[in-house]
């Protein structure tokens, strides 16, 4: 058995989170006869999808082309065409962009605004950064995606021809993602403006988490493989120490022979992890 167990502090919901969890259910509390719809998953887990659905909250993952009912905008964030949509199609809109990725939208537009060729260090198909671009993108052509100097490489041309060169970063990538980038950037630009633009919440929850892994035999991370903040995190700590990541206590018995081989045990969480999920891991190694 394992002599110590360590949960992290920065564990479980971020502030964006449980604020557009709570916010959904408070909405179809105070409207129950009403058709409370979100668009696209609320958060990346399914025990709170779940959870939602079971209140009357629906997941849709299109607009249709007329509703009725409040459509909520998760805490990703969407495209201005996505948002008129929903609006044309005569739904109440309720937006539950996360303030924190609000500030990268806010930021890509006026860097694009102001000429800037932008990048968005990210992963393309995520939602956040599709939203991003989609924002920047009302305002100007040169907008990329790249979560890689590799694929920077791609459009180093089109870099060096331009003057300026602005970058944005998904609030859920990691540092160690970002610094080869702007190293690389340094190099082949002639002015450029980062924005740092990775969520507080995500760096604390890192950089507690690299800490833990430092002193720990195995590091248990907790929540969906969908999730970008928790399948990072299981990376980084990944080349620190013995990492495993589930989703919820149903998969630690795939691991018995490890879990009981291990002396120091420590637990995080990603962003959309409840806290009863997490309680119950705990609770099973000890």
């Amino acid at each position: 058995m394992p002599k110590s167990v360590k949960l992290a502090k920065f564990a479980g919901f971020c502030y964006g989170v449980k604020r557009a969890v709570e916010t959904a259910k408070k909405l179809k509390a105070e409207n129950p006869d009403k058709n409370v719809f979100v668009l696209g998953e609320l958060i990346h887990n399914t025990d709170v999808i779940n959870e939602l659905e079971a209140l009357g909250i629906k997941t849709i993952n299109e607009v249709p082309e007329t509703g009725n009912g409040i459509c909520v905008v998760r805490s990703h964030g969407e495209a201005p065409e996505v948002i008129e949509k929903i609006q044309k199609a005569g739904f109440e809109l309720v937006d539950l962009t996360c303030p924190d990725v609000k500030k990268v939208q806010q930021t890509a537009v006026e860097l694009a605004k102001a000429g800037y060729f932008l990048i968005i260090v990210g992963k393309a198909e995520h939602p956040e950064v599709v939203g991003i671009k989609a924002n920047a993108k009302l305002w100007s052509e040169n907008v990329i995606v790249a979560s890689s100097v590799e694929q920077l490489k791609e459009f180093e041309q089109e870099i060096k021809t331009h003057k300026k060169v602005g970058v944005v970063v998904q609030t859920t990538q990691m540092l160690k993602t970002l610094n080869p980038i702007v190293e690389y950037l340094t190099s082949i630009s002639k002015e450029l403006h980062i924005a740092n633009t990775i969520c507080q919440s995500t760096a604390m929850r890192q950089a507690e988490a690299k800490e833990l892994a430092k002193e720990s035999d195995l590091m248990i991370v907790v929540g969906s493989k969908k999730s970008a903040n928790t399948t990072h995190l299981a990376e980084i700590l990944k080349n620190i120490t013995k990492t495993i990541h589930i989703e919820n206590d149903s998969e630690l018995d795939n691991y018995k022979d490890i879990i009981e081989n291990s002396e120091k045990i420590s637990i995080t969480a990603g962003a959309s992890t409840p806290q009863n999920v997490i309680e119950k891991v705990v609770e099973q190694i000890r």
